[in-house]
């Protein structure tokens, strides 16, 4: 399987498109998931092309990790969180669908379901979202 240039997330990279950025450094972006399973849902990437894990340069997982840590532990504060999900899936059959290799970071409250997936939230609540994680990293910056 080759990376595919015009993938959602190499526009979002490139700014083609917009998202709700939360963190940026010269190796990784974080964003907000525009269809959250959760409140503070959010898609960690390597800004590196990358089709899934298992074709990313052993050099970038570092980084990718290191970001997906911090958008981890802002989310926990910035959500009153109890825990956290963390996933990723390569390839069709084990359920990605945008192929570019991503992160998902889901805040988790006890008691309190996933969403179904699929659905588009709101604007306003999403800049909401991103604000919120983004004053958790300066807390903790």
């Amino acid at each position: 399987m080759t990376y595919d240039n015009d993938n959602i997330f190499a526009k979002i990279l490139r700014d083609e498109l917009p998202c709700h950025r939360v963190y940026e450094d010269d190796k990784t972006l974080a964003f907000l998931d525009i269809m959250p399973r959760s409140d503070g849902h959010t898609l960690v990437i390597p800004k590196q092309p990358s089709r899934n894990f298992l074709d990313l340069d052993p050099q970038e997982f570092a980084p990718l990790l290191t970001t997906t840590q911090i958008i981890a532990r802002a989310a926990l504060q910035a959500f009153a969180a109890d825990g956290v999900v963390l996933q990723q899936f390569n390839e069709a059959a084990a359920g990605q669908e945008v192929f570019h290799l991503h992160f998902h970071v889901l805040p988790r409250v006890e008691g309190v379901k996933l969403r179904p997936p699929g659905t588009m939230a709101e604007n306003d609540v999403l800049a909401d979202h991103a604000q919120r994680l983004r004053s958790a990293l300066e807390k903790n910056t």
